[in-house]
């Protein structure tokens, strides 16, 4: 078996030593650099160009686009495929080319109106426009799996 836990009672006990600036090692003249701090600068590879496809003002006007709805179909308008070309200039002049589910469609007078509001309000864009388009025509296949399986077509 092993030893007994021995237990030494005492009254008091000696306060250890307090550290002194004379004490201290000399600090180095020049910091070494934190091995993060390059990895930490870098910026991402796709925000080169904020008006191309993954930049933050292209996204922008995509996030934009998806939260405008199709008042019968619980879709937006983006999953749901009405929108056929978002092109951004430097200038931030937006021009976005959708279609809709049919020319008879009864938001077909309000809903180029609405795209052109959201799109302008998006931070970075001067202004937007809108090309309604019907060639070539929307059909179900032209909406995203998101939408597919909302939709139960999944």
């Amino acid at each position: 078996m092993s030893d007994p836990i021995k237990v030494e009672e005492v009254d008091t006990v000696a306060a250890p030593p307090r550290a002194r600036v004379e004490d201290a090692a000399e600090a180095p003249a020049v910091r070494e650099r934190d091995y993060l701090s390059g990895f930490l600068a870098q910026k991402p590879a796709s925000d080169g160009a904020p008006h191309e496809p993954g930049g933050a003002l292209y996204e922008g006007v995509i996030d934009a686009l998806k939260d405008i709805f199709d008042p019968e179909i619980p879709v937006n308008i983006y999953d749901l495929g009405l929108i056929y070309g978002v092109e951004v200039t430097d200038a931030g002049h937006a021009v976005v080319t959708m279609t809709l589910t049919t020319p008879h469609c009864p938001v077909a007078e309000s809903m180029p109106g609405e795209v052109e509001m959201r799109v302008a309000a998006v931070p970075g864009i001067a202004f937007a426009d809108v090309n309604l388009v019907w060639d070539p025509p929307w059909d179900p296949q032209k909406m995203s799996d998101d939408a597919k399986l909302e939709l139960g077509m999944l």
